[in-house]
């Protein structure tokens, strides 16, 4: 009887390891499909800062433009 017992317990230890090792691997799996998702959303955000950044240098120069041009108009009137 000892026998059969030893024999389930290998078993079921078996199928434990073979169920934790599946596990893991879609964890890992999830883990690099996270991985990859974040390193666009990153890239996204550079562009986005990019952008910003871009279009704050062309309001400083269009505020500028402003600024001459309502100098000129208070000279000249």
């Amino acid at each position: 009887m000892t026998g059969g017992i030893i024999a389930v317990m290998i078993v079921l230890i078996s199928i434990g390891g073979v169920t934790a090792g599946v596990v893991s691997y879609f964890r890992l799996q999830r883990h690099r499909a996270d991985a990859v998702a974040m390193a666009s959303y990153r890239r996204l955000a550079e562009q986005a800062v990019e952008n910003q950044a871009a279009l704050n240098a062309r309001l400083d120069d269009m505020d500028s433009r402003l600024k001459a041009m309502d100098d000129l108009l208070r000279s000249v009137g």
